[in-house]
């Protein structure tokens, strides 16, 4: 009986143990190159892809013990290529299959690492951290996101719509090779402007979506002026405003809404931007590395908040040029560190191409 009762004691520990590891432990099962600088990882995380909400993101680094490995040419020293750990948006998830899907810009560094992810390979995901988007119900939403931005606009626009909203994007690009995932952008809402740098650069597939040159701002004016043609959502009904993308296009949006785009919106709308403040721990209000200025439109008072707490922030109330100094404030050694993992990255590339032949 003592025996019985042992054996049913290990099999539930193992049941157990097997159940945890397999909720818990994250590996790589694609990764996608969606354009020249924009990588998606699809992660198999079963128990982070199951609370996640729209607007959070996750923490991604590799295993030192997993990593590339480098040696230089005179075999005299070796690079470990371990990531600092990056903020990730969490752009789309498959909760019934555990997947979650990462999007990753390219920027040197770190970031450029992700390619080179393989699938089945352990990594460190944590999360989903920062504060889900608040969505109202019944009412029009306003979408505006630049490059990378558009990634963490899938989920919100998609929620936005099944809780009854319209919704309004305004897709920005510099290049056309710039954009990626297309039909989500297009599941996401019910018109598009697609806006680009370049001319002629996209033609919308959909009877009610728009194409403009030129940036963001200059669009929100021209389909509000009729310059677009004919519309089925007006700029006057939007009621929230939700930006992101790079500190400079969120600053430009926050001057136009006083500005060239006030005669056109609702005096009571809401304007709210993902401020991209450069994180380290995201453990929410940990390490400090994430404070964001803030300083009251009406009375000028200064306060502080952390933005891996909660990401969505009054555009008002930020203060851009503080936000600006914040992410350049370790531009050097990040520029050292691109180019040292460049060249050890060219170095892998150069033998892998010689064991190929």
């Amino acid at each position: 009986m003592l025996e019985k009762r042992k054996s049913e004691g290990r099999e539930t520990k193992d049941r157990f143990l097997k159940y945890i590891n397999t909720q818990l432990r994250a590996t790589v099962h694609a990764v996608i190159r969606l354009t020249p600088n924009i990588v998606e990882i699809v992660v198999k995380a079963p128990q982070a892809a199951s609370m996640f909400e729209p607007g959070q993101f996750y923490r991604l680094q590799n295993f030192e013990a997993t990593a590339l490995k480098c040696v230089t040419l005179d075999s005299q020293h070796m690079t470990t290529l371990v990531m600092e750990g990056l903020a990730m948006t969490g752009a789309q998830v498959d909760k019934e299959k555990g997947l979650l899907s990462l999007i990753v810009l390219e920027m040197g560094g770190s970031s450029d690492l992700c390619a080179y992810l393989k699938p089945g390979e352990p990594v460190v995901l944590m999360g989903p951290t920062g504060n889900a988007t608040e969505i109202p119900h019944n009412e029009t939403l306003l979408l505006a996101g630049g490059g990378l931005g558009n990634a963490v606009l899938f989920s919100i626009g998609r929620r936005a719509r099944e809780q009854g909203n319209k919704v309004l994007y305004f897709a920005g690009y510099r290049k056309a090779s710039d954009r990626y995932k297309e039909h989500e952008i297009e599941n996401a809402a019910d018109t598009v402007v697609w806006c680009c740098d370049e001319a002629q650069a996209f033609t919308p597939k959909r009877p009610q979506d728009k194409t403009f040159h030129g940036n963001i701002v200059q669009a929100m004016a021209a389909y509000a002026e009729g310059a677009l043609g004919r519309t089925e959502l007006r700029l006057q009904d939007v009621s929230r405003i939700i930006a992101i993308g790079s500190d400079t296009m969120m600053a430009a949006v926050t001057t136009a809404r006083q500005g060239v785009l006030k005669p056109y919106l609702a005096t009571g709308h809401i304007g709210i931007g993902s401020i991209n403040s450069p994180m380290q721990c995201m453990m929410k209000e940990i390490c400090a590395q994430c404070l964001q200025q803030h300083c009251d439109p009406v009375t000028g008072k200064v306060s502080y908040v952390y933005s891996c707490f909660n990401q969505d922030q009054r555009l008002e109330n930020v203060s851009f040029p503080f936000l600006a100094e914040r992410l350049r404030q370790n531009a050097l050694q990040e520029k050292l560190t691109a180019h040292w993992i460049n060249l050890c990255l060219s170095l892998l590339d150069v033998r892998q191409q010689k064991q190929v032949r």
